[in-house]
């Protein structure tokens, strides 16, 4: 899953996409911040076409070039087809990592986005290899409205937490560009990025300090994400070569609605994909949730408080038969058949950070062009030489009780008096996929896999 590039650096203007996602549990306490722009002087950030040898950074912060839309006129089916879209690009690019051992954890909406934005400045064949791989060739026309009015749905899901001790809903989303300062980029690509994505322009000195550069776009995304993504860009992966770098950014953060009692958490046994075992702190509650027996797998949703969100899990029987038929059908039909049952539930506690270069496995994908000399980004700059260098990916997850201590026993409570005889039992002490879905949209937000619950990538 660890793919790494082929590390050779020509010598033209290169682009480079950085992806980041972080989930992580309220107990965390981490303030997000908003898809904001800060507002800097343009005047003096273009003025300064001479940087100096050691001054990297002209504009600290975006300067966008054109408001973002706060309601795009955008029809219902072209928001249903970006998220079909994005639903199938989800299973496929799983089943592309999937194929190892270890845990999984990725955000496809991120990757996405990251991806259309990077396609406003494709043409031909290029663009073309870009829509199809993502699945959003239904939406050309309306691609860039329509992400930005899911953008605006997704962002808004938050609510007043059902109960006191939970911490705020959050789910934020920010972009930003950073151009090579001096470059000339096309106004109608700058005006599309700020208007559908909110994607600000920050010159940097990548061709004299590329080191600083890397250290302000990290800082960054650090700030994002509320500084669970850290060192995304290593060192050296910014040259002076470099001329554009594209970031997305997701956080997420939420309180179960239903949660667990800090005391019930025990240690237990999680039975390995290759039958060993070890042994995990396993959390435990009895609690109302919507559950289904499907064929071969049991599923359940877990919800969020103060969000229309939810943790939606796929408990197989045969773990590597189950991801090779997993597909949007499949969840659409696991998701219609979820009813309001009485559960036994066992989940472990578990927190890891996974990291993903996707150069290789996009071009499998069919995104071939945008890699090579056939690139062709000249909605973008008239530099035809651009292409694309690096797909960089990291997400961290984190599920634990999620401060319980006050909530539990009212969440209990509430539940109690309505306790069948013979609950339904859900344990998730062996291998399951998770995902983190949206459930008015049905948009997947993060889609992970914990093989091993005591393995912390990094």
């Amino acid at each position: 899953m660890f793919q790494q590039s082929n590390g050779l650096k020509l010598r033209t203007p290169l682009l480079i996409l950085l992806l980041t996602g972080g989930l992580t549990s309220a107990a965390l306490g981490c303030k997000a911040t908003g898809n904001e722009s800060v507002k800097e002087d343009a005047a003096e950030a273009e003025g300064n076409q001479e940087p100096q040898k050691d001054s990297v950074a002209q504009t600290k912060d975006p300067v966008t070039k054109g408001e973002r839309v706060e309601n795009p006129d955008v029809s219902e089916d072209a928001i249903n087809a970006l998220v079909t879209g994005n639903t199938q690009f989800a299973l496929d690019l799983y089943a592309k990592v999937a194929g190892q051992d270890d845990n999984v954890f990725f955000s496809p909406f991120s990757i996405s986005e990251a991806l259309a934005m990077v396609s406003a400045g494709a043409r031909g064949e290029t663009e073309a290899q870009i829509l199809k791989t993502l699945h959003l060739g239904e939406v050309p026309g309306a691609l860039h409205p329509a992400f930005n009015a899911l953008d605006a749905r997704l962002m808004n899901l938050g609510e007043a937490p059902r109960k006191e001790t939970s911490k705020p809903f959050q789910l934020t989303i920010a972009n930003a560009i950073w151009g090579q300062i001096g470059d000339d980029f096309k106004a109608d690509f700058i005006h599309t990025l700020g208007e559908n994505y909110g994607a600000g322009l920050s010159t940097l000195d990548f061709a004299n300090s590329p080191e600083t550069a890397r250290q302000t776009i990290n800082t960054w995304v650090e700030e994002k994400t509320q500084e669970r993504i850290k060192d995304l860009l290593a060192e050296g992966a910014i040259t002076g070569e470099t001329r554009l770098v594209l970031t997305n950014a997701i956080y997420f953060k939420a309180s179960w609605l239903a949660t667990f009692q800090q005391d019930s958490t025990k240690p237990g046994e999680f039975t390995l994909r290759d039958g060993s075992k070890v042994t995990t702190d396993l959390m435990h509650q009895q609690s109302s949730f919507e559950y289904a027996q499907m064929d071969g797998f049991q599923a359940i949703s877990l919800p969020y408080d103060g969000g229309d969100a939810s943790m939606l899990v796929l408990l197989p029987q045969d773990l590597e038969k189950f991801e090779q038929s997993l597909s949007p059908e499949l969840l659409k039909d696991t998701v219609a058949a979820l009813e309001q049952k009485t559960v036994n539930l066992t989940l472990p506690k578990f927190e890891f950070t996974v990291p993903l270069t996707l150069n290789k496995t996009l071009q499998e994908m069919g995104m071939v062009d945008a890699f090579g000399q056939a690139a062709d980004f000249s909605g973008m700059t008239d530099d035809n030489d651009i292409r694309i260098d690096e797909v960089i990916h990291k997400a961290f997850v984190s599920v634990d009780e999620s401060g319980t201590e006050a909530a539990a026993a009212t969440a209990i409570t509430m539940r109690t008096t309505s306790m069948p005889i013979d609950p339904v039992k859900f344990s998730a002490d062996k291998p399951f996929i998770f995902v983190i879905r949206d459930n008015k949209s049905q948009s997947l937000l993060f889609v992970g896999r914990l093989a091993n619950p005591t393995h912390e990538i990094k």
